[in-house]
């Protein structure tokens, strides 16, 4: 197959707009298959709201690729079989982590750092810096759109004037991230919920009773930022809400979400267990920085400076950069795509990564992994093969391309629920249930995923 394609090379470049973690996947993949891409990125020339570099793959939320466990989580086995698959994303994650517990989080700056070297290097990749205000024009031949949340007002404009969709839209909130030095050790200690991972990975801060109902009522009385008359009616996502929304839903929320106290304990008050906690997760391989898991704002800088210094530990607390919020866009993908990710109004046009309503960075960089592989087959003459259903990587497709109802169609993480059941009984004959259910469906899904590679290689 090789000398084949030196002997008959892909001169036509596949498009693909948008430099983040799907747009750089989805890069990585076609030069891979021998296929040359040109990246169109338009940072630094239009910023975002979000964005404060103009590297490639920029994580301008939480630091964090979540649970690593590919025996029992589905987005850890997603992990695994990008790895196989032979993933950027996950090459450059692995090569920068830094303790998260049973988490790959990351050194954000050294991972969009490897990604981009790796780009830049690879002769058949081009990068070009400029905004793509329109869709790619027909004489590009295969091009994949992968501007993720943060797509341009023009281009998304474009795009609804060409599929006749209202444009969906959520909410994603971005964590304040501190200083580590601010941070008084004096009332704080490390430890993971129930000694998980390394057993220490994570800053925690204790808050009784009195603390945590005054730090409640400081969220909901504390000044948010304005709305824009564009971004009044949108909904939050379920899974990425800002602090001061979970805690309008009761005063109770936050100390069974992302404060709760459960499987630690305070060193220097071990006999007093805590009502609530805020844990604060290593967010650079230096460690000098943490952020604040789970504490998405809309609140005002000020306000959350004020507010989030009356923490037992952060009294002193200096902000690397405080939350903020930015609008998210995505398509209804299970009623305007197919099967291998291209639009049906215009076949040779593919979408990839958050803008197709996949929720998280390692879905959005799997999405970009297949809309790549599928782009890069079509360009060299062969049908492109769709992973099984079976395996996380299908399981994600078959839900933003038909999977999901239409009409209800939100966000999603990769989860076991998009998995069709495994077969088999547990030793009492019964129906597979709970780690027995999701360790069966992940030994299926690297089973079928290795046969998918291996036919993939061959074709």
């Amino acid at each position: 197959m090789c000398c084949g394609e030196m002997s008959n090379p892909v001169d036509n470049p596949v498009h693909l707009i948008g430099g983040g973690l799907a747009g750089s996947e989805a890069a990585w993949q076609i030069a891979r298959a021998g296929v040359p891409v040109v990246v169109h990125e338009m940072r630094p020339h239009r910023e975002t709201d979000a964005h404060l570099t103009d590297g490639l793959a920029e994580l301008v939320c939480s630091n964090s690729f979540r649970s690593d466990d590919a025996e029992n989580n589905a987005v850890g086995l997603l992990h695994e079989e990008m790895r196989s698959a032979g993933s950027l994303i996950m090459a450059a994650a692995d090569a920068h982590q830094v303790p998260a517990g049973g988490a790959l989080a990351v050194d954000r700056e050294a991972f969009s750092g490897h990604v981009q070297k790796a780009l830049e290097a690879d002769p058949r990749v081009t990068i070009e810096r400029g905004e793509v205000s329109g869709l790619p024009p027909e004489e590009w031949g295969p091009s994949i759109i992968a501007t993720g949340p943060l797509t341009s007002p023009a281009l998304a404009e474009a795009i609804r004037a060409l599929t006749g969709e209202e444009a969906l839209a959520f909410f994603d909130a971005i964590a304040p991230i501190v200083h580590k030095d601010s941070i008084d050790f004096g009332k704080v200690w490390f430890q993971s919920r129930y000694d998980k991972g390394g057993g220490a990975d994570y800053i925690n801060c204790a808050l009784n009773k009195g603390q945590y109902d005054a730090f409640i009522q400081a969220l909901l009385s504390g000044e948010k930022g304005d709305f824009r008359q564009w971004e009044k009616d949108t909904p939050y996502f379920e899974g990425c809400l800002p602090v001061e929304v979970m805690a309008e839903r009761g005063v109770q929320t936050l100390a069974f979400g992302p404060m709760k106290p459960v499987g630690l304990t305070n060193p220097h008050d071990p006999e007093t267990k805590p009502h609530a906690v805020v844990q604060l997760r290593q967010d650079n391989a230096l460690g000098t920085l943490y952020n604040m898991v789970g504490f998405q704002t809309k609140l005002t800088h000020g306000e959350q400076k004020r507010i989030f210094r009356t923490i037992p530990g952060l009294e002193n607390a200096e902000f690397a950069r405080l939350g903020g919020l930015h609008r998210n866009t995505f398509i209804n993908s299970p009623r305007l795509l197919g099967p291998t990710l291209a639009l049906k109004a215009r076949p040779w046009l593919r979408f990839a990564g958050q803008i197709t309503g996949c929720e998280g960075y390692v879905e959005s960089a799997a999405v970009g992994m297949m809309a790549g592989r599928f782009a890069a087959a079509e360009r060299k003459g062969q049908p492109p093969s769709v992973p099984p259903s079976t395996t996380a990587l299908g399981a994600l497709l078959n839900h933003i391309t038909g999977g999901a109802d239409d009409a209800t169609f939100q966000p999603m993480n990769i989860n076991f629920g998009l998995f069709p059941p495994p077969q088999g009984k547990d030793h009492r004959g019964r129906r597979l249930k709970g780690r027995d259910r999701k360790q069966a469906i992940s030994r299926r899904a690297l089973d079928d995923l290795a046969g998918w590679l291996e036919e993939s290689v061959t074709a």
